[in-house]
């Protein structure tokens, strides 16, 4: 089992370079699933959530390339015969993204059979959302061993407001709409810029869909979908990941190739605590302004600030003067790094879904554990500051969903090196 470990005292100084969006290319992916033509997709990271899907979709008959490196990141999918419509556990396991093939298996095939999703321990993302949608759009689901059976001659339009803001619940039913019998209205949707980006595949396959982005989404299927080439989003989380490494380490980096418009929550947040930063078209500089200041953030959904950072800062807030809290709102159990940045030295509280952090904290090294994807890079950021040399263990949650993390960060000074478990595994 791999290791990452991380001296720290060093700033960050150059240019960093982001990847597609995880959280993109996976719903993109399974889109693929409602044409039999061909669908290809460009910018995908390589990450191992991206290879669990490509082992997804292969299990079900279709035919899919990744290609690295001279093929530009590019990914080659076509679903001409699906024999095997089931989503296995051994395959989905580690991926709570295995609900999104859900809704475009039954409005391809009509008959889907999907494990219930796994992934990151970090509290519950409740399917009830996708289940019940479907089963107004007409499906019949049963839940048996683990696995839900859906079953549907073809789907229907209908009238849904989802109960509670959900990502993959939007792109579910947004996927599954396009193939319906007639229109389909959502309303309380996910405006995540996954949501849009999987909205502008869809389009170019031949769907009818106007909302995407906003709230309320109006989705008129049609009887068929046609191949398509995408360019999957730049991955803000990684993006605001990095920025937030600049700043923590009081360095001077430029994250290149992002979206600086769907970083907006972040970046205001950086400027309140003092963080000097610049925006171009496709690019964020920050630059130290001195001493970190302490500010609060709440996790909300898009355009709020993205729980996805909430770890992250808060590795940030130990080193900034004052007080800061941090109200987690969308997952239950999204403070499990807490106890590893204790570790370090930082000095935090926790009552209900608020943490409070009181800085400057020196950290110091210590051996941890990575117990989520997030909370592996927020760890990560506190060993580049940490005085001494940091052991973080459990590095495979955070090669779910960061391409390269290591390589890219040593890029720009970051002491820190991949180590191979005992029998020298790399």
């Amino acid at each position: 089992m791999d290791k990452f470990v991380v001296r720290g005292g060093n700033p960050l100084l150059g240019t960093i370079k982001v990847s597609g969006a995880k959280n993109s290319a996976l719903p993109c992916m399974a889109a693929a699933i409602l044409t039999e033509e061909e669908v290809i997709l460009e910018n995908i990271p390589q990450v191992h959530d991206i290879e669990t899907e490509r082992r997804l979709l292969t299990s079900m008959g279709a035919e899919v390339e990744l290609g690295y490196g001279r093929a530009q990141h590019r990914t080659h999918i076509k679903c001409a015969i699906l024999s095997d419509p089931v989503a296995k556990y051994e395959i989905v396991k580690t991926m709570r993204a295995s609900s999104l093939v859900l809704g475009p298996l039954i409005a391809r095939t009509g008959i889907a059979r999907v494990a219930m999703p796994g992934g990151c321990a970090i509290g519950g993302r409740p399917i009830d959302l996708h289940i019940s949608g479907l089963e107004a759009m007409g499906a019949t689901i049963t839940q048996d061993h683990g696995y839900l059976e859906a079953r549907a001659d073809r789907l229907k339009g209908a009238h849904i407001v989802f109960d509670k803001i959900t990502v993959t619940g939007t792109e579910d039913l947004l996927m599954a709409a396009t193939l319906a019998e007639g229109e389909s209205l959502f309303e309380n949707c996910a405006r995540e810029p996954e949501v849009t980006d999987l909205a502008a595949l869809l389009v170019a396959m031949g769907a009818k869909i106007e909302g995407a982005g906003t709230a309320t989404i109006r989705v008129q299927g049609v009887a068929k979908l046609h191949g398509a080439r995408h360019r999957i989003n730049p991955d803000r989380i990684e993006a605001g990941t990095f920025l937030v490494a600049g700043a923590i380490t009081g360095g001077d980096l430029n994250v290149d190739c992002c979206e600086p418009k769907h970083l907006g929550a972040l970046i205001s947040k950086l400027e309140q605590c003092g963080v000097k930063i610049d925006v171009g078209a496709d690019y964020v500089r920050v630059r130290s302004g001195g001493e970190l200041k302490a500010a609060d953030i709440t996790t909300e959904e898009y355009p709020g600030f993205p729980t996805d950072m909430q770890a992250q800062y808060m590795a940030l807030a130990t080193q900034a003067e004052g007080t800061s809290s941090v109200t987690e709102n969308i997952f239950e159990n999204r403070f499990m790094h807490v106890q590893e940045l204790i570790r370090m030295g930082a000095n935090i509280t926790i009552s209900g879904r608020t943490a409070t952090i009181r800085g400057k904290t020196p950290l110091q090294s210590a051996a941890v554990m990575c117990s989520d994807l997030r909370a592996s890079a927020s760890l990560v950021l506190a060993a580049l500051v940490a005085d001494g040399e940091t052991i973080l263990d459990r590095v495979y949650h955070l090669d779910r969903g960061y391409e390269h993390f290591e390589e890219k960060l040593r890029g720009v000074g970051a002491q820190i090196r991949r180590m191979g478990d005992v029998f020298g595994k790399k």
